[in-house]
């Protein structure tokens, strides 16, 4: 797949793609979901280039920052990811975030969009963790626990029965009433006849669910450890929600990136600063060069960090999309 060239090919002006803009297209699960694998294939198979984050973080924590530069060797495409989050000890509703996606065309030279990555990001982390509960949960896994309704959690159930369609009892954690509303809402919106549990004992569900995924925000009173989870269950860290142990106790440790994990994985080391070795990287076990599950009895850790691939991979498609309906602001940014 090439990348959206500009129109005509030697204009160098800047396609803008608004919140608004973003949010006009329309996309199904599915092709997120296949968009974000393609991304995984295509850097297990030494196409695509993507280095580490940088992370800048004040010395009281009340912000961090991040930058990340990847390649996408089939779309032929080169992108900068740049994230901005202020007022980490503050409310959800008194925290701002930016979040933006430049692509650029490596056949033409030439700039193909910016925009604002939240839709991107709300969509590519759900997915990726759909595809990991794919590849690694339990054969058999009918329950699901979703810990956080913020922007992660609102779509992680739909992405899970995109990928596990066998789930048969869906849970919610939250403490926030608008998140758990929208979580109703999302799950709704694709899968009317389905509905989700909400519940009060987090350690009765957590020993219930044969997946659990954690969405939280840093502020959640929710910490499942080890030792409440079932046998053979999955636990997949997106933000915060389960404790230490479950990765430290794990038969076997998955992530995105090992290299990351390092990186904003810290609040997961153990008394001793430490964290648990990663046993396989997720682009590894889709291609079929490292195994995932390697028991069916076997309690299972997985980091989903964001790798920038996969923005890049689901931020071209948005740009092809949006330019296909004329949609966005041009800027002559550099005339």
């Amino acid at each position: 797949m090439t990348a959206a060239h500009a129109e005509p090919t030697d204009d160098k002006s800047l396609c803008v793609l608004s919140t608004s803009d973003i949010a006009g297209i329309d996309i199904s699960l599915t092709d997120v979901v296949d968009v974000v694998e393609q991304a995984y294939h295509t850097l297990a198979a030494g196409q695509s280039d993507n280095p580490r984050k940088l992370t800048v973080k004040p010395a009281d924590g009340h912000s961090v920052s991040y930058a990340m530069l990847g390649r996408d060797g089939v779309r032929n495409v080169v992108a900068i990811k740049t994230s901005y989050k202020h007022g980490l000890h503050e409310q959800r509703d008194k925290q701002h975030y930016y979040t933006a996606l430049t692509v650029y065309d490596d056949v033409t030279g030439l700039p193909v969009a910016m925009m604002d990555c939240g839709r991107i990001g709300a969509l590519r982390t759900p997915a990726v963790s759909a595809l990991l509960a794919r590849e690694l949960a339990a054969p058999g896994s009918r329950t699901a626990l979703v810990i956080g309704t913020g922007t992660q959690g609102r779509l992680a159930l739909p992405f899970l029965l995109t990928t596990l369609p066998q789930l048969d009892r869906l849970m919610v954690f939250g403490t926030h009433p608008d998140g758990i509303r929208a979580v109703r809402e999302q799950l709704h919106a694709h899968f009317p006849d389905r509905e989700v549990e909400i519940v009060d004992d987090l350690r009765a569900a957590a020993g219930e669910a044969d997946v659990v995924v954690a969405t939280a925000g840093p502020n959640t009173p929710a910490h499942v450890e080890a030792d409440w989870l079932k046998p053979a269950a999955l636990c997949v860290l997106v933000g915060h929600g389960i404790a230490p142990s479950t990765l430290h106790r794990a038969d076997r440790v998955i992530a995105t990136s090992a290299a990351q994990m390092k990186v904003t994985g810290t609040d997961m080391a153990d008394a001793n600063g430490e964290l648990r070795d990663v046993d396989a990287e997720f682009p590894e076990i889709l291609v079929g060069r490292a195994s995932g599950r390697t028991d069916v009895g076997q309690s299972i850790f997985a980091y989903n960090s964001g790798l920038v691939v996969t923005d890049i991979g689901l931020g071209h498609r948005f740009a092809q999309l949006a330019l296909a309906q004329g949609a966005g602001t041009r800027v002559q940014l550099w005339q």
